[in-house]
């Protein structure tokens, strides 16, 4: 097929409009995003239940919620090529049956093992339901119409991180533990009706041959990848463990780089990354997700650790943030002010209100609450103009016909940033705490266990308090910093195209 009719056959897929029904599309492509999005967060919450009803130990524990982000990170970029070949429509409906599947397996397991099995073989579904629902939403809408729905697409995602603690927290309240995977059932079982009544087909009209080696190459990469960044903090970075699980995932992964610059076929076209747009738009989502990953993580601890609140009350305290994001996305003022201001605009400005707010959170938090809330509402309204920018500018940069793959790139920045974020900024944290306490328990728990008196006490945890506010300011810097790279990029992009 020449270049011209693979362009005329990408564009017949939807009319100039959009599809007729785009909107309840979304709706549902949503709510099977928000199915995989719950599944991230929200098994935190039965560590201790898991512990005591499976006989589950610490290492299980890990396995039990690693097993899932290793699979599903690993498979982004093959789930996004497969969707591209084979049709989205078929790998979003085999993503929600596999999911699905998946959480019965996990509801029923009677042992540690089986929920680990359970748990890789749902991260399998979230891989293609992650890559497909991005790309179906960019097939059904027109140009002018993508940017709302990919920040609708945004909220989403903010809505299923913050609520996954308050349903898990409410399912444990009132059933066993089980319940919290079994729940995904009747929403899996009506997204796949949805699906397969009110989703079109699509897929490259061009058909590439399967990359086989690109996709075992990328999965074994990725995968080592986001378990040396996984492991760093427990078993120490120079530990033979994590030196020998990242020297792996760079060799695969060069590998990789190096095969698909060779191949007329190529899973991910390597050349993406000399348009500027694409990797000012990567750049700045690495750094965006970095600092959010990182700073959200740690906040958590400071809620619970410092300032003394359970954990229900932790998660209602931090949802702030996410109803931000959902309220400006979901009535459009992201989008508005998006197309007014323009991408690199919109992008540094929004990332700059981030990094206010986690400079907020670090110096402010002190002073009670109302310094963390001011916080949380800069960074919930700077993602919810600078990360639906960031997708479109990464998606609107590959073909149209290639938009699996782009959804699996923007999957891997957002794993990638978000498990980099938790581990550097831990470390920094943990390197402080080290510094100010100079015990033989390194953690807080430990630390507060071996005090010997209310004043040794403050003492640690003013310690643990001053580790956190280094460690968001350091998310706070890199937050900055990517916005200033990621603005630059695309901004000199927009300059190169228009001349």
């Amino acid at each position: 097929m020449t270049t011209s009719s693979q362009e005329q056959a990408a564009a017949a897929e939807t009319p100039p409009q959009g599809h007729p029904q785009r909107w309840l599309i979304l709706g549902v492509i949503c709510l099977a995003q928000l199915t995989v999005l719950l599944d991230n967060t929200i098994l935190n919450v039965a560590i201790p239940s898991l512990t005591s009803e499976l006989g589950a130990a610490t290492s299980d524990i890990q396995w039990m919620i690693n097993a899932y982000s290793l699979v599903q990170s690993g498979l982004l970029l093959t789930a996004g090529s497969a969707a591209d070949r084979y049709g989205r429509k078929k790998m979003l409906v085999t993503g929600l049956a596999l999911f699905g599947i998946g959480s019965l397996v996990a509801g029923l397991a009677e042992s540690s093992g089986q929920l680990i099995a359970a748990r890789a073989g749902m991260g399998v579904g979230g891989a293609l339901l992650m890559t497909t629902t991005l790309a179906v939403a960019m097939q059904i809408f027109a140009p002018e119409e993508q940017a709302k729905a990919i920040g609708i697409w945004a909220a989403v995602n903010s809505l299923g991180f913050a609520t996954g603690p308050l349903i898990g927290g409410f399912m444990l309240d009132h059933f066993w533990w089980g319940a919290i995977f079994l729940i995904n059932l009747p929403v899996a079982a009506l997204g796949l009706v949805a699906v397969v009544m009110l989703v079109p087909e699509s897929k490259n009209p061009r058909g590439d041959r399967p990359d086989l080696l690109g996709a075992v190459l990328s999965t074994i990469g990725m995968a080592s990848l986001v378990f040396a960044i996984i492991s760093g903090p427990e078993h120490g970075w120079t530990s033979g463990r994590v030196l020998a699980t990242a020297a792996v995932a760079v060799v695969v992964l060069a590998a990789f780089a190096y095969w698909e610059s060779r191949i007329p076929y190529p899973m991910l076209d390597i050349h993406f990354f000399r348009n500027q747009r694409f990797t000012g738009a990567v750049a700045g989502a690495v750094l965006i997700t970095f600092g959010m990953g990182g700073s959200l993580f740690l906040l958590t601890q400071h809620m619970q650790f410092v300032l003394g609140y359970g954990p229900l009350e932790a998660g209602l305290r931090t949802a702030p943030l996410a109803l931000m994001i959902v309220a400006l996305n979901f009535t459009g003022l992201a989008a508005k002010w998006s197309g007014k201001l323009g991408t690199p605009v919109s992008i540094g400005l929004g990332m700059t209100a981030m990094a206010a707010g986690l400079a907020s959170i670090a110096t402010l938090t002190e002073h009670g609450y109302p310094g963390t809330l001011l916080g949380l509402v800069l960074i919930g309204a700077g993602a919810a103009v600078a990360s639906p920018a960031m997708a479109h500018a990464i998606m609107s940069a590959i073909p149209p016909e290639k938009a699996g793959v782009g959804a699996g790139i923007n999957g891997t920045v957002t794993e990638f940033g978000q498990g980099l974020g938790v581990a550097v900024l831990g470390a920094v944290l943990n390197s402080r705490f080290a510094a100010l306490i100079p015990v033989a328990a390194v953690s807080l728990p430990g630390a507060l266990a071996e005090a010997g008196s209310d004043a040794e006490r403050a003492r640690i945890t003013q310690a643990f308090a001053s580790g956190l506010e280094t460690s968001q300011l350091v998310g706070a810097v890199a937050v900055l910093l990517g916005g200033v790279v990621a603005a630059a990029l695309l901004r000199r992009a927009e300059r190169a195209e228009s001349a």
